[in-house]
This record gives C-alpha cells, sequence and structure tokens, in this order.
C-alpha cells in the first residue's frame, strides 16, 4: 500500500497525519496570500478630474471661445451715409476781431453734425466760399481766383465739431480779372467789414471784424 496513505515510520501512523495536516494547511495558507496579492482590487487610477483640474503652472489655459469673442476690440464706427445739409451748422472764425495795422486776416470755419448719426459731408475748397463785404458792397471773395479746386470728404460724428486750416486775407479787393495784376487796398482806419463762409449746402454763417 503506498506510503502517502500508510505512512512508515517508528511514530505511530496518527503523528505523521497530523504533521501532514499542518504542512497542507501551511501550503494552503501561503496559496491563498498568493492569491490576495495577485489578485487584491486596485482603485481607478484614471479618474476623471476634468471638472476641477487646472492648468499646469506655466501652461497657458486652454482658451474660452465666449472671453476670446468678449475681448476682441469692437469695430471702427463706420460713417454712414451723406449728412443731411439741414443737420450741418457752419461757423464764421476770424483769428481776431481788431485788425491793426498791416495785419492780415486769418479766416476758418468750423462745421458741426447736429444729427444723431455719423454722416460724411464735402468740404473740399470746391464747396467753400469766403466773402468779405461790408454794408451792400462785396470786397473780396475766395472763388475770384481759386485755382485747383478739390473735394474732400469728411466723416462727421454727431456734435464734434471740425475746424479748417486757416486761410490769409492781404486785404485787397478782388475779382475775377484782378487775379494777375496789382490789387487796389481795401479801406481801413477802423472800416467794419463782415466775413460770410458758405460750405457746401448748409447754411452760410457770418461775423463781423475791424480793419485799422
Amino acid at each position: 500500500m503506498s506510503t502517502i496513505r500508510n505512512p512508515v515510520g517508528p511514530q505511530p501512523s496518527r503523528v505523521y497525519w497530523r504533521r501532514r495536516i499542518l504542512v497542507l494547511l501551511g501550503l494552503i495558507a501561503v496559496i491563498v496570500v498568493v492569491a490576495l496579492i495577485v489578485f487584491q482590487p486596485r482603485g481607478d487610477t484614471t479618474a476623471d478630474t476634468s471638472d476641477t483640474a487646472s492648468p499646469t503652472p506655466g501652461e497657458p489655459a486652454e482658451s474660452d471661445p465666449a472671453a476670446t469673442d468678449e475681448a476682441e476690440p469692437s469695430a471702427e464706427p463706420v460713417a454712414g451715409g451723406p449728412c443731411d445739409p439741414a443737420s450741418v451748422t457752419v461757423a464764421a472764425i476770424t483769428d481776431t476781431n481788431n485788425y491793426a495795422p498791416e495785419q492780415q486776416p486769418q479766416f476758418s470755419f468750423s462745421i458741426v453734425n447736429t444729427g444723431t448719426m455719423s454722416c460724411i459731408f464735402n468740404v473740399g475748397t470746391t464747396q467753400q466760399s469766403f466773402v468779405v463785404t461790408s454794408g451792400e458792397e462785396q470786397y473780396w471773395s475766395s472763388k475770384d481766383c481759386e485755382t485747383g479746386p478739390v473735394d474732400s470728404e469728411l466723416p462727421l460724428e454727431p456734435n464734434v465739431a471740425v475746424t479748417s486750416t486757416p486761410i490769409p486775407w492781404d486785404r485787397t479787393r478782388s475779382s475775377t480779372t484782378t487775379c494777375d495784376t496789382q490789387r487796389t487796398a481795401v479801406p481801413a482806419g477802423g472800416a467794419t467789414y463782415n466775413l460770410t463762409v458758405t460750405v457746401g449746402a448748409a447754411a452760410a454763417s457770418t461775423t463781423s471784424f475791424i480793419v485799422n
């Protein structure tokens, strides 16, 4: 008979069976421990942290499309169509209202869009007219000897005044026939003159000054 079932030795057989049982139990314990180590449950190391994740220091955060739209500068306002002349105000301007002898008057104008929307108005020399009168008599006009007039489309914002570059008046009479000849000086000695400025179809403006 097999020695596994019938142990052979000087000790009683129950001693050998007890030893075998202890060895077997030890072996089973080792197998169980090894199995627990190998098959031990592990936590999910790839948990989704997208809700609380923040950018790594030193790396740019992922841009938010909505924030990008808000950060973009607004487009420049574009002027509308032509101004209604009734909504354009012109003001005649002289650099002073009392000129000393030999002092040349400087004429200019300011223009304002009194409407509520931006618009475009032609303020070029084709549209400008400066006229000097005294009483019923006209003494000088910027149109008499004008050369090379040009158009100039100017965007006008509501209620924002724009002032033209001054032009000098040499205190002489003008006419279309005196452009290349010596002109006659106008009366001085405290004479009062009127400057009337017209720009396109906008209403004309007049201001007075004294020439000594």
